[in-house]
């Protein structure tokens, strides 16, 4: 379900440069597929979401994405890390931990990502929990890419809070789906989101790169709540 590489539209050297270095998970083949994806997202003249900002990694591609389309790229985070990443877990990273406050702040590192970058102009950060921010969104989104806490509580309120936003023939992405518990790292909340949002009928899939998944608004019913 993957399109022939010379097909899609690409990052530019430099974007792909400041993805990769910057702090983050993503690989850069599905990091490819999500730009591909924010690319196509782009042509409905709406702003693109993320949930689950980190360090700006995946921001970076969305963001050039975002300025290629003449959109804005918004990313939902409230910085203090998700659950693999506090002290005591692999994912941790002491760089990210605020030295007076003694608890994780990704907030500065994402800004010199993208400052790095040159794509301050093309993203609106919005910091603070994802459910919060959701209940006061009342707009459509070309794209939603849900990335952020992989417990079904997190993901779960995740999928509630935005896949609605999603505009008619617009993309939700997914990350970190592993239909096989033996693949997955942090858990299978997003892979059961993302069978959720197929059960609900308003999303029909468009893409899997490895643990990426691209689905396709195609209903405005979001059934299957709560």
């Amino acid at each position: 379900m993957t399109a022939a590489p010379g097909s899609l539209p690409a990052p530019s050297p430099d974007v792909l440069a400041a993805f990769e270095a910057a702090k983050g998970f993503m690989p850069v083949h599905e990091g490819r597929a999500l730009y591909a994806a924010a690319v196509e997202a782009g042509g409905l003249g709406l702003p693109l979401l993320e949930v689950g900002t980190y360090c700006g990694r995946s921001t970076v591609l969305l963001a050039d994405a975002a300025r290629r389309a003449g959109v804005t790229a918004l990313t939902v985070d409230h910085h203090r890390g998700s659950e693999e990443q506090q002290p005591g877990w692999d994912y941790h990273d002491p760089e990210t931990v605020d030295p007076e406050l003694g608890v994780m702040d990704t907030l500065p590192t994402f800004r010199r990502t993208l400052h790095r970058a040159g794509l301050e102009e093309h993203v609106v950060a919005l910091v603070g929990r994802s459910p919060q921010v959701a209940a006061l969104w009342n707009s459509p989104l070309g794209l939603v890419f849900v990335d952020g806490g992989h417990t079904d509580e997190h993901a779960n309120a995740d999928y509630e809070g935005w896949a609605p936003h999603v505009a008619d023939g617009g993309l939700l992405v997914i990350h970190d789906v592993f239909p096989d518990p033996a693949d997955e790292f942090t858990g299978q909340a997003p892979y059961r989101v993302y069978l959720r949002a197929l059960a609900s009928g308003a999303f029909t899939e468009v893409s899997a790169t490895d643990s990426l998944r691209v689905l396709r608004r195609t209903d405005t019913a979001i059934q299957g709540r709560g």
